[in-house]
């Protein structure tokens, strides 16, 4: 599905794009990732629409294929990419899970500021954003997906999640869409 149009109170998430992230082999080069998601944010400030940076701490409890890490995460581990330029103004949330919404302010802080529709950026797609996507199109935002601002590690899961998953729960673009789009609706 093409994109067609952003609701006046759209917010960009922006997904794991941390400094212990971005070094994992990943599909697309994590650089190009987070100058698109930057781009967007950027776009997104300008027109004073709301920006949220997630990253990951930790991992969720109970059992898994994987197994926890006996190591000790680098001290920068959790830090937001430097290209992401975050400000004062953008809303920060620190997931333990795959998906950006439980334990968090993050569907509190979106209804606060009465969004309807949110954008989605950022690693991995199969794991993150996809999580995140399908609890924000089961609590009821509408969903956009800007499919050039995103990567994985696993290339397959990356193909199921934009050609399979991501058309069922909204709309897909690239990242320039995304912009146009906010851009002419302001």
């Amino acid at each position: 599905m093409t994109l067609t149009a952003m609701d006046a109170r759209t917010a960009l998430l922006v997904v794991d794009l941390q400094e212990g992230i971005l070094g994992l082999p990943t599909v697309h080069p994590t650089a190009e990732i987070t100058d698109r998601a930057a781009e967007l944010a950027a776009v997104f400030r300008a027109h004073e629409l709301p920006v949220v940076l997630i990253n990951v701490a930790g991992g969720a409890p109970g059992r898994n294929e994987m197994p926890k890490s006996t190591s000790t995460p680098a001290a920068n581990w959790t830090d937001l990419a430097a290209q992401l330029k975050a400000e004062d103004s953008d809303h920060r949330v620190t997931k333990k899970t795959w998906d950006a919404f439980p334990g968090t302010d993050l569907h509190a802080y979106l209804q606060s500021h009465n969004v309807t529709q949110v954008v989605l950026v950022g690693i991995a797609t199969s794991i993150g954003v996809e999580s995140t996507a399908r609890s924000a199109y089961a609590l009821g935002y509408n969903v956009t997906l800007a499919t050039d601002a995103m990567t994985d590690m696993d290339p397959e899961a990356h193909r199921n999640s934009l050609e399979r998953v991501f058309p069922k729960l909204g709309e897909t673009g690239s990242t320039a869409e995304v912009a146009a789009l906010v851009q002419s609706s302001r």
